[in-house]
């Protein structure tokens, strides 16, 4: 005896399509070096208790790493969302109009500096209490 609504087709019972959940896994399972590096971090609220999912379906997208209490979404960026600033900045405006505050940072950047990069993400994260 569920109380939760009842799933439409081809969603699961969050509301998130079962495509987009599957397409979630499948991304966490190809996870990039940084996105590793990254998460070591974030997860089991590491990161000033702060709570982070990984390859999260948000609107239409799937987030690399969401902090839902904050509403902030952290973007890692390879070489390829260089030729892809139109589209990198459309995902970001419509991620905004869902209430997130999005951050990027290069891979090479959270290889190299991965203690600047969560320094900076801490700070984000402050400033969204």
């Amino acid at each position: 005896m569920g109380r939760g609504r009842s799933a439409a087709p081809g969603e699961g019972t969050d509301g998130v399509s079962v495509g987009k959940t599957s397409r979630a896994r499948s991304l966490r399972r190809r996870a990039t070096e940084a996105e590793i590096r990254l998460w070591h971090y974030l997860r089991s609220r590491q990161l000033g208790g702060w709570k982070f999912r990984r390859q999260f379906p948000v609107d239409r997208f799937i987030a690399d790493f969401a902090c839902m209490n904050a509403k902030l979404i952290v973007e890692l960026d390879g070489s390829q969302h260089a030729e892809n600033v139109d589209a990198d900045a459309e995902r970001t405006r419509i991620l905004n109009s869902c209430g997130f505050k999005v951050v990027r940072y290069w891979n090479a950047d959270v290889l190299e500096r991965t203690f600047d990069v969560l320094e900076d993400i801490l700070a984000h994260l402050e400033k969204r209490k």
